[in-house]
């Protein structure tokens, strides 16, 4: 048998791993056989000299086992997440489990925080009063079962591997891999014990993948290797050239979220939301085409039921189902501030990667994995891409605790706008589809 030196040569001269030398490497490093240096050895050789399907496949399947696989057999039907890439204003997530439960399509959905200038569902979440995303599985699957959708974050038993090995590819230059990345997402997802999964891969300045055709090959690999691993997967890639919808932050994001299940929110945020949801109901047995899906999703606004779900999980997890009626009793910063436009003209960009670090020096955001988030504070595009300005009309809001919070990042904010004399064509919200 070879050692695990031999097995990561194995992998550094290109030849491939079986599944049975890949689940020992992984089983070493949760022992303490297999050192941190020799895996973040073995993530460079993978690095430079890739993994195909099956070999993925085994990755996946190893971090997965390496911790806990929720049981949710007591939950009927078919069982659906969503997953984004991550984004600036990406706060669908909190409008489309309702909406999709309300459907009658199950939602358990295990989030992440922000890092950096992409914000986390879950501090969008805790922006509510009281809620809790630390619930215990059993509590998990009953809120799925008896609500139809819950929320909470990533415990230390699903997939441990993962946490270890991502924590060495962050610090090893070895994070663009896409074997890496798709065992990073699929080990966590597949460990919710979930049976569908609509991706969403999103594209430009403020996503992770930053062409569409380095998106396309990781929504692909995540297709092929889902659909390997025994589950109904689809990606969809949508466009993060711009901040989606008009808000980043987090009580603020929130409050965008509910006026989707009111009915209102910004165009790109409703078709964001209605594009995946479909996807996530037709995969779920809830619907034939996703023409039909739509009308379902959007029958779920216009009647309520979405709104109920929303309030129903909050109640569940401790929360203040208020907010869903009343979004005011969100946390509200003590001030804000105008930025103004330099010239007449029509905005014909917005950078997301300036707004989202902008939001982050205000505190709405983390660049260490052990920051605290402030709730209440963000900013609100008021002139969105497309928009026609004239010289000193506002451009965005800032919700700020202090003036001087906000003279430290206008600057930023108000370059982040690039406006023309003439109007530019936008690109469309969503790039491609994948099954």
């Amino acid at each position: 048998m070879e050692t695990l030196v031999e097995l990561i040569a194995r992998k550094r001269d290109g030849g491939r791993l079986s599944d049975d030398q890949i689940e020992r490497l992984v089983r070493a490093l949760g022992t303490g056989e297999l050192a941190d240096y020799q895996m973040s050895a073995l993530c460079m050789a993978i690095f430079f000299r890739g993994m195909d399907d099956a070999e993925t496949v085994a990755l996946t399947r190893a971090m997965l086992h390496s911790g806990d696989v929720l049981d949710l057999s007591s939950v009927p039907g078919v069982k659906v997440d969503k997953h984004s890439t991550g984004g600036v204003g990406d706060k669908v997530s909190l409008c489309l489990a309702p909406l999709v439960a309300a459907c009658g399509v199950p939602v358990p959905m295990v989030s992440g925080r922000g890092l950096g200038h992409t914000g986390g569902t879950l501090d969008k979440l805790e922006a509510i009063p009281g809620f809790d995303v630390s619930l215990d599985t059993d509590t998990f699957a009953r809120v799925v079962r008896d609500v139809g959708a819950c929320m909470i974050g990533q415990t230390g038993r699903i997939a441990p591997a993962d946490k270890r090995i991502y924590a060495l590819r962050d610090v090893t230059a070895t994070v663009e891999s896409i074997p890496l990345i798709v065992a990073s997402i699929l080990s966590k997802k597949l460990a919710e014990g979930i049976d569908a999964l609509v991706l969403d891969v999103k594209v430009g300045r403020g996503a992770f993948m930053k062409t569409e055709r380095d998106a396309r090959a990781l929504a692909e690999a995540l297709v092929r290797v889902g659909k390997a691993s025994g589950k109904r997967v689809v990606a969809l890639l949508t466009d993060m050239s711009t901040v989606l919808g008009r808000t980043v932050g987090n009580a603020i994001e929130t409050r965008e979220a509910i006026d989707v299940l009111h009915g209102g929110g910004p165009d790109d945020l409703v078709e964001c939301t209605l594009a995946l949801g479909a996807e996530m109901l037709v995969l779920g047995d809830a619907a034939s085409t996703v023409d039909e899906a739509r009308a379902k999703l959007r029958d779920a606004i216009t009647s309520g039921r979405g709104a109920r779900v929303f309030e129903r999980m909050i109640e569940a997890q401790g929360g203040d189902p208020g907010v869903v009626e009343d979004p005011l009793r969100l946390p509200r910063a003590p001030e804000t501030v105008l930025v103004p436009c330099e010239a007449d003209g029509f905005v014909v960009a917005i950078d997301p990667l300036e707004i989202g670090l902008a939001a982050v020096a205000m505190g709405a955001g983390r660049t260490r994995v052990d920051q605290q988030v402030d709730h209440a504070v963000g900013i609100e595009i008021l002139a969105p891409r497309g928009a026609g300005v004239r010289r000193g009309e506002p451009l965005a809001r800032l919700h700020v605790r202090t003036a001087a919070a906000a003279e430290a990042v206008a600057e930023r904010v108000q370059s982040a706008f690039r406006v023309s004399s003439t109007p530019e064509a936008s690109p469309p919200l969503l790039l491609g589809r994948i099954v």
